[in-house]
């Protein structure tokens, strides 16, 4: 994910799972990349807002923080040394969870969620979202319950980027053109949000046997 940009650089933040992004870590100064993009669509802007962020999902919600005025941000992962970004926002209002309690409280991301909806002095307009799609549909849901507004950043493998080869699909949607930003209305009508991806080969799986695949 591009996750830091200003007028004169910008910089991307990946974790090394596969071909690409191994090889991506060997890069050195001076060594050359191809970029193309960018594709699809963007968040909004909006005020009253919270980013509920999982694991390294927090890299591509970063940039959606720095151009927001004061959100909450509830981040977590498994555990303290898969988290990102602590030193870089320290003075941020951050809420951060670990699955095993080993750095800040002890749980889940939606839980912690669920308490600051259910809270009305919140007053929290919009929910923003990225990480492991099965955190996020879960993030719908609460949102659904408590009728506030989502908007999620789903991932999915990507061949062409605009909108050809039909691998991102999710149901009618096609990601990398009509995402990867999806609203609340835009997920209610997407069942496959939440179950489903497909892998290379354009066939359709679970999404454990895709993140399996993926990991």
């Amino acid at each position: 994910a591009v996750s830091y940009c200003n007028k004169n650089e910008f910089a991307f933040t990946s974790q090394s799972i596969g071909r690409f992004t191994n090889s991506l870590e060997k890069i050195k100064k001076g060594d050359k990349l191809g970029i193309r993009g960018p594709y699809g669509n963007s968040f909004s802007i909006k005020e009253n807002a919270c980013v509920v962020a999982g694991g390294v999902g927090l890299s591509s919600v970063s940039t959606l923080i720095d151009s927001l005025k004061n959100p909450l941000v509830i981040y977590g992962a498994r555990s303290k040394w898969h988290l990102i970004y602590l030193k870089r926002y320290k003075n941020k209002n951050m809420l951060i969870t670990t699955d095993d309690g080993s750095f800040g409280r002890k749980g889940f991301t939606i839980d912690a969620l669920e308490e600051v909806l259910k809270n009305k002095k919140n007053k929290i307009k919009i929910v923003y979202t990225c990480g492991p799609e099965i955190m996020m549909k879960k993030v719908f849901d609460i949102c659904q319950k408590y009728k506030v507004e989502l908007e999620a950043s789903l991932e999915r493998y990507m061949a062409c980027g605009f909108g050809i080869c039909g691998k991102c699909m999710v149901n009618d949607q096609i990601v990398c053109i009509d995402g990867p930003i999806f609203n609340s209305k835009q997920l209610g009508r997407m069942p496959e949000f939440g179950n489903t991806a497909r892998l290379k080969s354009g066939r359709k799986v679970s999404l454990k046997e895709y993140h399996s695949i993926h990991a």
